[in-house]
């Protein structure tokens, strides 16, 4: 949309009342409406004016419908997405929510979202430059859309049940060709390599599992529906013939022809009593992949009765993480356990039918019509067992593979049920409102002006008493599910004595019971949660300028315990090693920028130490193949404990001084980390090689996927891939100082100078004004956009 071309004074169709959005400086869209009711249909009208692309894709590969517009490369993900849709009770779906009128506030949304789609359709310089480029249109939206679609949302372990089942197969074919017993429990053990568990669990495979059974091509149809869209020109312009070619999904989650590192977030609240300023404080960074335009959007809800502002999904009403002017809130994924694959026997003479109970019984199978564009429509055929959706069949072993997961319940739409909670004026009101969330599993944060301050999680987790989720089970019915976990008994911590509360996707079960409860055992490393809680318990009181600084902190607790492990420099001749043991030694293990010891070490653990230390723990290739990339947390343990773990220490060190110098120069003082790790923010369009669309960066950046600054890398070029792109701190009831900032920027319109304006910021880990008061917002504001109702006749 040509930004010059935006109108100021709108007739809405829908609207009772007068309305307006005024934006600040910054991008962040303050709307202001006389009932809820037209509030609502006002932020499904903003999301669309600024980032109607974004979300039209959101729809269209959600929902399966991406091949009417760009062909028959994009079949294949349509048929999968189409087998995760909600397909249960509409009514029961709306109920699920806890919501009061969801139905009504989500239909408004879908309505804003329309009026905005209209007025593109009447002037089409409105319309956002990718339709133009693809030769595309925005479709109007139901408000069932919001609801249905499911594969955007977080939820897991499915592919990790995958890859222990594949690593316990490989062990136990290799023992077969060496002429030796399988031994399940030393597969397990090595597991551990890939993926350490916690608490402390006997892994066993499941009774009448085969892990041999569990093939590599079992998750393709999974990881498509899950999979963002690509638009390389050999997929846009792909024939019917090569619609097989576009159904499999590479290591960065990107669509191919022929797993990436964890999400997760950072959160803590800090009582009055521990604060400078007297006031409880809230601090938010959410870790998703970086894209373009941000995941997120930040935007301020007002009307009579209801005074919100943080952000949200652009496609989703309401917010999940913000203020209400009592309270603030925000969320980290709790990484429990919300789905599982089951592994069907099927019958002999007829590959449909599959065994459950005491006998076989029939798939359901429903077909499907998929508009293709160039092409006729496509007729596919999805079938369902009793577990959910079949993502795989193997005809000659006799296995269909179908996944149980929470999405096929009511009230699965991710952070729909924020639309409750956002209203909560206590922690015991905000408890009573996650009792209806469900995806994505989270630790929820709150703080208000009362000064009480609590954890609360909110997930709907399944009771699985015959299995540990660990692995994939027969789907016969001895490991069915039996029910869900009651949320009043899920964990919660609320104004506890020490005055803190810190989450960073740790395991943060506490002792006693819930670590029986089975809510999962695959939790993110524990150095950022560490690290924020020993700032937070030892440090000076907190307040905001802290808390954006811890933010931003660069502390590597694994740099800390490795570099602990080095002998002084003058212990080893001259030449490359004592080089890099004299960088390394008195270093305080940040990894920031234009410092030559961080980009040593990153560059000595990610492409020397952890491949050595992997290396070690089998011969077999494939076996090696499947530990990668290593999790961190079980190899420092093997450092901290085994001494012969040790001796790959300084032959790797000297190996990556060595690299450093071809990578960065001879001289050890020009080696910076931001030379090589670096944000680039780039539209899907300019990355598929379409002229016009930009590309940010690239933009040096400090930290790594081990610090509370998380920036997560590609090893091969260094460029992040992960990490937090919102973030927030909120002096709770000094509401217009709270601070944010939205990497890259606000708006998805190329043309915006919202587009990118907050990316600097965002480098260099500093926030922007959050106005709230209409005071704060009135002078804050550089665009008013007034939107009237249209005359009755």
């Amino acid at each position: 949309m040509a930004a010059d071309r935006m109108p100021d004074d709108i007739i809405l169709a829908g609207l009772d009342g007068p309305a307006e959005i005024r934006i600040d400086g910054h991008g962040l869209a303050h709307l202001r409406a006389g009932s809820e009711a037209d509030l609502f249909l006002l932020q499904g009208f903003n999301a669309a004016r600024d980032r109607l692309w974004q979300i039209d894709l959101w729809r269209k590969r959600g929902l399966g419908l991406l091949s009417a517009d760009f062909g028959p490369g994009y079949l294949a993900q349509d048929r999968a997405a189409r087998l995760f849709l909600y397909r249960g009770d509409m009514a029961a779906e709306w109920a699920a929510y806890g919501v009061p009128g969801l139905e009504g506030i989500v239909a408004a949304f879908t309505r804003g979202i329309n009026a905005w789609i209209a007025l593109t359709e009447a002037d089409p310089g409105l319309l956002a430059p990718e339709f133009h480029a693809l030769g595309t249109r925005p479709v109007r939206w139901a408000p069932e859309d919001v609801v249905r679609i499911r594969s955007h949302a977080l939820v897991r372990n499915l592919t990790s049940e995958v890859m222990r089942a594949r690593l316990v197969g490989r062990a136990r074919a290799l023992a077969r060709e060496q002429g030796r017993a399988a031994d399940d429990a030393a597969a397990l053990a090595l597991d551990l390599v890939r993926r350490s568990i916690a608490p402390a669990h006997d892994i066993r495979v499941p009774d009448g599992l085969d892990p041999e059974d569990v093939g590599a091509r079992v998750l393709d149809d999974f990881l498509l529906a899950t999979a963002p869209v690509s638009f390389e020109p050999a997929r846009l312009a792909a024939g019917l013939d090569e619609a097989p070619r576009w159904s499999r999904v590479d290591a960065e989650g990107r669509v191919m022809a022929v797993m990436a590192a964890a999400e997760g977030s950072n959160n803590w609240v800090v009582a009055p009593g521990r604060t400078a300023t007297g006031r409880a404080l809230l601090a938010s960074d959410p870790h998703r992949h970086y894209a373009l335009p941000s995941l997120r959007y930040a935007v301020h809800l007002t009307a009579p009765g209801l005074d919100v502002i943080g952000a949200g999904e652009p496609a989703i009403p309401g917010i999940s993480l913000g203020h209400n002017g009592h309270a603030a809130f925000a969320l980290t994924i709790f990484p429990a356990d919300q789905e599982d694959l089951f592994v069907c026997e099927t019958a002999a003479e007829d590959p449909l039918l599959y065994r459950h109970g005491d006998g076989y019984v029939p798939m359901t199978a429903v077909e499907e019509t998929i508009p293709v564009k160039g092409c006729p429509d496509q007729t596919v055929t999805l079938h369902f067992t009793v577990h959910g959706p079949v993502i795989f069949r193997d005809t000659d072993r006799r296995r269909a593979f179908a996944v149980r997961t929470v999405w096929s319940e009511p009230g699965a739409a991710p952070y729909l049920a924020g639309l409750g909670c956002m209203r909560a004026r206590s922690p015991e009101a905000y408890a009573r409102a996650l009792g209806h969330w469900s995806v994505p599993s989270t630790n929820h944060v709150y703080a208000d002006i009362d000064g009480r301050i609590a954890w609360i999680v909110g997930a709907k987790l399944p009771l699985r008493p015959a299995s540990d989720g660990l692995l994939p089970v027969p789907g016969d019915g001895r490991y069915d599910w039996t029910g869900f976990q009651d949320p009043a008994g899920l964990p919660r911590e609320i104004d506890p004595p020490r005055g803190f509360i810190a989450t960073a996707n740790e395991m943060n079960l506490p002792e006693g019971p819930l670590r029986a409860r089975g809510f999962g055992f695959e939790w993110l490393e524990p150095f950022r949660a560490d690290r924020i809680k020993a700032v937070l318990a030892d440090g000076p009181p907190h307040d905001p300028a802290a808390a954006e600084a811890l933010q931003g902190d660069v502390f590597s607790i694994p740099a800390a315990r490795v570099c602990g492990h080095l002998p002084a420099p003058d212990t080893a001749p001259a030449g490359d090693l004592q080089d890099g043991l004299a960088l390394l030694t008195g270093w305080d293990h940040h990894l920031r920028l234009k410092t030559p010891a961080a980009a040593l070490f990153e560059i000595w653990w990610t492409h020397h130490l952890r491949p050595a230390l992997l290396d070690r723990m089998t011969d077999d290739p494939a076996l090696r193949r499947m530990l990668e990339p290593g999790d961190v947390e079980t190899l420092l343990d093997r450092l901290d404990t085994d001494p012969a773990a040790r001796v790959c220490l300084l032959p790797t060190l000297a190996q990556a001084v060595a690299d450093c110098r071809h990578r960065f120069g001879a001289d050890p003082a020009g080696w910076d980390w931001g030379r090589f790790h670096h944000a680039l923010f780039i539209h899907p369009l300019a990355e598929a090689g379409i002229e016009g669309f930009p590309q940010l960066g690239p933009l040096p950046v400090g930290g790594s996927g081990m610090t509370v600054m998380n920036t997560t890398y590609r090893p091969a070029d260094g460029r992040l891939v992960i990490g937090a792109s919102f973030r927030m701190v909120i002096d709770v009831g000094n509401w217009d100082a709270a601070r944010f900032v939205n990497g890259p920027g606000q708006s998805g319109d190329p043309a915006s100078p919202h587009l990118a304006d907050h990316a600097e910021d965002w480098a260099r880990a500093a926030t922007l004004p959050m106005p709230y008061s209409r005071a704060a917002v009135d002078a804050a504001t550089v665009t008013t956009i007034r939107l009237r109702p249209q005359a009755r006749a």
